[in-house]
């Protein structure tokens, strides 16, 4: 219940105009923040290892061009981590699926 009002108090912020809106957002900025803050801190932090989890779609979509063997090795080998790091979120022009491309945000996201 608490998110609705927060998210309803914000949305009064912007209909109302002058000072009294300046006063009102300093008021409501705490609570929001808090909000925003606990939600962040509650989303599971899980490792996502790329020899078990990211080289077999990467497997699946990119054989035989990105493996060893490839006429696309030498310059983009997909069996590197650092490959991965490097080309970032452009590998989704090929990779489509919504879980694959969570595992290889979740695989950026994590320090090298």
């Amino acid at each position: 219940m608490r998110p609705i009002l927060v998210v309803l108090a914000a949305v009064l912020l912007l209909v109302e105009s002058g000072g009294q809106a300046q006063r009102s957002r300093m008021a409501m900025a705490w609570p929001m923040n808090e909000v925003v803050t606990s939600a962040r801190s509650s989303a599971p932090k899980t490792q996502v290892d790329f020899d078990t989890q990211l080289k077999p779609i990467f497997q699946a979509k990119c054989m035989p061009c990105h493996f060893s063997g490839g006429q696309m090795y030498d310059r983009l080998p997909f069996d590197k981590p650092a490959t991965i790091r490097k080309l970032g979120t452009r590998l989704f022009t090929r990779i489509k699926e919504e879980k694959d491309r969570k595992l290889i945000e979740d695989f950026l996201a994590q320090s090298p």
